[in-house]
């Protein structure tokens, strides 16, 4: 079963890899816009135990439905972080009209170059090696305490806290350790 499963994550990566290829032409973007299911948006949110005085930050935002909905569902601040300028100018618009501006927040950036060090609750819908090379950041600017939750890709040894299978997709959730700081030293070596 878990071979299966890693045999399907291992060509779902490819297949995202291809698509990168193909749907970027000249842009040179680390993951390709792939949307996040609205279910699994909500069971994203659900298992990150969303709760008044969180803020969010989607890294890798697209179109900003994780961010909005965070904000329609919760009244939650959220920031989106991508990178296409495309998705910005989309995750802007569907704010405006979802009607909440006031609480969300897209900006057009590196997400290996922003500070992130006052999110609550980071979102992810990454490529396997860009959650790898990402978890260092996380320990280094997210206080403990702080959840994480990935669609579909894990984050190598760190185990996930929790799991959850919603049809064809997996949600990882782990909570950032009181020794964070120690463990993105101890990666930097």
């Amino acid at each position: 079963m878990r071979l299966h499963r890693a045999v399907i994550l291992a060509a779902l990566s490819i297949l995202l890899c291809g698509f990168l290829v193909w749907a970027q032409e000249d842009e040179s973007y680390d993951v390709p816009y792939v949307p996040t299911p609205e279910n699994v948006v909500e069971e994203m949110l659900k298992l990150a135990n969303i709760h008044k005085g969180d803020i969010l930050y989607d890294l890798g935002s697209g179109d900003g439905r994780i961010v909005i909905t965070a904000a329609k569902k919760f009244g939650i601040k959220g920031v989106g972080i991508d990178i296409n300028p495309e998705r910005i100018k989309e995750a802007n618009e569907n704010a405006k009209t979802a009607g909440v501006t006031d609480l969300v927040t897209f900006k057009q950036n590196d997400l290996f170059k922003e500070d992130i060090s006052k999110a609550t609750v980071v979102t992810l819908y990454l490529l396997p090696e860009v959650n790898l090379r990402l978890q260092p950041k996380l320990f280094k600017e997210l206080k403990p305490g702080s959840r994480v939750v990935s669609h579909d890709f894990d984050m190598g040894d760190w185990k996930p806290d929790k799991e959850v299978s919603l049809e064809s997709h997996r949600i990882y959730f782990w909570v950032i350790p009181a020794d964070a700081a120690k463990k993105a030293a101890a990666q930097d070596r």
